[in-house]
């Protein structure tokens, strides 16, 4: 082997060996810590009104706090409701709570429907881990015309244009899911 091919064949070793270590331990400092979102399981009740959460359509939540625990179950919390889940946040907040990460279902990412029932148009229901997405990336639709499990739906997107497109369609108004008040979750 030429001298020139060892060296290339010790930097791809050397250049593969640092990645190697960069996404392992970028595993270690990001959402590893068990703040991923998980998947709502068929009969799992909300932890803030202890609806069945696959029973009702819309947005759902969940929330990982630093140092608490939701109880009867490992975190994170988790909710029916874009509503419910704020609501529990800001409780236990006053409870001395922090919050770690809050996830949404993200309806940019799933094939999402709306139907009419009962003269109310009621959004569909996503689950699957890979439907939630960080509150961090989400803009919400609030006040809009669409109805999930808790009434007037709290509806997330990661992409703002859905959001927009969303506000086109049934009416409401679009913020940033971190921006979401006490005001605006007691009036709904």
């Amino acid at each position: 082997m030429s001298e020139h091919a060892a060296g290339l064949t010790r930097r791809c070793f050397l250049a593969g060996t640092g990645t190697l270590a960069v996404v392992s331990l970028s595993g270690c400092l990001g959402t590893s810590e068990g703040r991923d979102p998980v998947s709502i399981e068929s009969g799992q009740n909300c932890d803030q009104c202890g609806m069945v959460i696959d029973q009702h359509p819309g947005p759902a939540g969940q929330t990982y706090y630093q140092d608490n625990a939701p109880e009867g179950h490992d975190p994170p919390a988790r909710f029916c409701s874009t509503t419910c889940t704020y609501r529990h946040r800001f409780a236990k907040e006053q409870s001395g709570w922090t919050p770690a990460e809050t996830f949404l279902t993200d309806y940019s990412t799933v094939d999402y429907d709306t139907q009419t029932d009962g003269g109310k148009t009621i959004i569909s229901r996503h689950l699957g881990r890979e439907a939630f997405a960080s509150t961090e990336s989400l803009t919400v639709v609030a006040n809009s015309d669409v109805e999930g499990a808790m009434g007037t739906a709290i509806v997330p997107f990661s992409d703002s244009a859905d959001a927009e497109s969303f506000v086109e369609e049934y009416g409401g108004q679009t913020l940033p899911a971190e921006d979401i008040s006490r005001e605006l979750v007691g009036g709904m």
